[in-house]
């Protein structure tokens, strides 16, 4: 065989080598997700591949043999391709022995880096940049090749499925999405400046209503405004006065007695027509609503459902005594979801040092805290939902000032303690971290 035919031939089996390489490559990289997009656009092939990646085994098969093939005819014609000419070339500076083998290493290195370069590296980058579009224009060559070696295919595909039942292996990928697929494509979005970190943030946070319970949201006990049913009219416009909200409890003796709930605008408007304000008998009556009360072991996303249900936006969260333990409104969930773009006051329970430490509320949802300061977990998590819950439970008794806990680098020590209430909560780097 001539030297031009030789380079012909290697050509050629480099040109199928490589239209196997980015067949096999584009099949395993293109996104399931693109190609049902693309098939519901009209694109026919692209259902094709997806059909194809449910079961690749005999579209592997076919890659296999046809790499293998190829390698084992590209050496046979490299071999001999150039080694007699570049032999002669040696010829004229050593002797025949040796300018053989010469002619052999040098003929040997040029075909494998042609066979490397054009075979290998540069079909299976371009695959792996644009793997849609590649695969659905290599599948339906690569489907002739199914059935044109059907008999192969067949033979070596049941001896990789014995192997496969024999170790127990799954023969079918999981094509099933998860939160955290969808939450490393975000992270990915963002490095790549498709999205905004606060848009990235936002999706975490609609993923964290699964997990988080409403006591992370809620205005606990303690911060609670509300009315009692007897309170005099005068009481009740200076406690709108000094503590302003959009809706108040009313109660009967005491908090954990919940009669209902008034909202701000229809007192603003019995003071617009100026009617008496009363929480009891006829006069209360179109002002005092009744209020959902909800469980404090929930999430955030089943009580967001029960606000549908109930067509309400505020709610009480009760405990399993049914003591009052705090109140949420649909505000409150929103806040969560949009993190520091709503609800600008809550910024103030996390504050940045100029030393680098952290001075943290202790009432701070314990999500809130790990993102801030960068850890990934805390131990017994689903024990408590603020950091003075994780305190008391890494304690072990009601924390007092100065008392501290060390965990994934970071010292928590407590400040301020007002009541059994913790205030305060410093949070420092451990010099070793």
């Amino acid at each position: 065989m001539g030297m031009t035919a030789s380079f012909l031939v290697i050509a050629l089996l480099i040109g199928v080598s490589a239209f196997f390489s980015i067949a096999e490559i584009s099949l395993a990289a293109a996104r399931r997700l693109r190609l049902r997009q693309m098939a519901d656009e009209g694109e026919p092939r692209a259902q094709r591949v997806i059909e194809v990646q449910e079961q690749p085994g005999s579209y592997f098969t076919v890659v296999q043999v046809g790499l293998n093939a190829v390698a084992i005819l590209g050496g046979i014609v490299g071999e001999g391709a150039l080694t007699p000419y570049l032999a002669d070339v040696f010829l004229n500076l050593t002797d025949a022995e040796t300018a053989k083998t010469a002619g052999f290493l040098v003929s040997f290195l040029t075909v494998t880096s042609l066979f490397i370069l054009f075979a290998d590296l540069f079909p299976k980058r371009l695959g792996m940049t644009q793997p849609e579009q590649v695969a659905i224009r290599v599948v339906t060559p690569m489907l002739w090749w199914v059935t044109l070696l059907k008999p192969v295919v067949w033979f070596y595909n049941s001896l990789a499925n014995g192997l496969f039942k024999l170790f127990g292996l799954p023969a079918k990928r999981d094509d099933r999405i998860t939160h955290d697929d969808i939450l490393a494509l975000t992270e990915a979005g963002t490095q790549a400046g498709v999205l905004l970190a606060q848009e990235q943030q936002v999706i975490e946070n609609i993923f964290e209503l699964d997990v988080r319970t409403v006591e992370s949201s809620m205005t606990s006990r303690e911060r609670i405004v509300y009315f009692l049913v007897n309170d005099p009219e005068e009481q009740i416009r200076a406690r709108i006065v000094a503590e302003p909200h959009s809706t108040y409890l009313v109660c009967d003796k005491h908090i954990d007695e919940v009669v209902g709930y008034v909202d701000a605008a229809d007192l603003f408007q019995r003071v617009l027509k100026k009617e008496p304000i009363s929480l009891q008998g006829p006069s209360a009556e179109g002002l005092l609503h009744k209020v959902l009360m909800v469980p404090d072991r929930i999430t955030l996303s089943e009580v967001l459902t029960q606000f549908r249900q109930a067509h309400e936006d505020f709610a009480v969260i009760v405990n399993e005594y049914s003591l009052v333990v705090g109140v949420i409104t649909l505000n409150d969930v929103m806040s969560t979801v949009m993190g520091s773009l709503v609800g600008p006051h809550d910024e103030d329970q996390i504050v940045r040092r100029e030393d680098g430490s952290w001075l943290i509320d202790g009432v701070t949802p314990v999500f809130d805290v790990m993102r801030a300061i960068g850890l990934d977990e805390l131990p017994h998590q689903g024990q408590y939902d603020t950091l003075a819950g994780f305190l008391m439970v890494m304690l072990r008794r009601i924390p007092r000032r100065t008392d501290s806990v060390s965990w994934g680098g970071y010292k928590f020590e407590v400040m301020d303690v007002d009541s059994y209430r913790i205030d305060q909560v410093m949070v420092t780097r451990l010099p070793d971290a």
